[in-house]
This record gives structure tokens, C-alpha cells and sequence, in this order.
């Protein structure tokens, strides 16, 4: 499997503080990522894999097929966005991971996702 530098990964992460409860260590965080195509042909999204580190150094491993329910196709030049989300015990986390895609010729590869943080306003500086 290649490593690609034809697609390009951006997320936002964002807090949930209706949906947290920090006394009961559940903070709740959504993420909006943004798929760019920066190749020359049309790519697909097969899976996807996470990990999840709270801010105690717990890892929790995510992995599946597609990105909320869909195995998106983006043409070139186009991009993709979905949001999700995430719950951890801690107000402070980071998470990264990698897509798994094919290209128009049907050979995969797979995008890493860089590290992001997700941590309640009162703990970024």
C-alpha cells in the first residue's frame, strides 16, 4: 500500500459542552475533517482508522469502513467534509489516524491523518 501525497487532510475539532459532563468524566468533542483531492484522478474512501488518546494516556482504537456511513468518491480538485465525533474521560485528548482509499485504477493507499487536539476551551493557551 503507498503513501500518498495526493489528498490532503484537515480537521476542526470542537467542544460539545451540552452533550459533556465533566463531573461524571464524559467531554464530548466533534470534529469537522475536509478531504482535499489534490491528484489527478478521482479517489475513494474505503475505511478509516483512529486512535484516541485521553489525557491520561488511554488508547482507544477506532476502526471501519467509510466515514459516517458513506465511501465517498472525490473527484479531482473537489473536497469532502463530514464532522463526527468523539467522547473521552479526560478535558484534554488528541487523536490522529489514516484513511484507507483507492485510486481510479483501483490500487489503494492509505492518508494519514495528523494529530489533532480535542481539549475544552479553558485548556488551549
Amino acid at each position: 500500500m503507498l503513501d500518498s501525497p495526493r489528498v490532503c487532510v484537515q480537521v476542526q475539532s470542537f467542544y460539545i459542552e451540552s452533550q459533556s459532563s465533566p463531573e461524571d468524566e464524559r467531554f464530548v468533542f466533534a470534529y469537522t475533517v475536509t478531504i482535499r483531492n489534490l491528484g489527478r484522478t478521482a479517489v475513494q474512501l474505503l475505511g478509516r482508522y483512529w486512535l484516541i488518546t485521553n489525557g491520561n494516556g488511554r488508547e482507544t482504537e477506532v476502526q471501519g469502513e467509510g466515514v459516517v456511513g458513506e465511501q465517498p468518491h472525490i473527484e479531482p480538485g473537489n473536497d469532502y467534509q463530514y464532522t463526527s465525533g468523539a467522547v473521552i474521560e479526560t478535558p484534554l485528548g488528541t487523536m490522529q489516524g489514516h484513511y484507507t482509499m483507492v485510486d481510479a485504477q483501483g490500487e489503494a493507499f492509505k492518508v494519514e491523518i495528523p494529530v489533532f487536539r480535542l481539549a475544552i476551551p479553558t485548556f488551549i493557551h
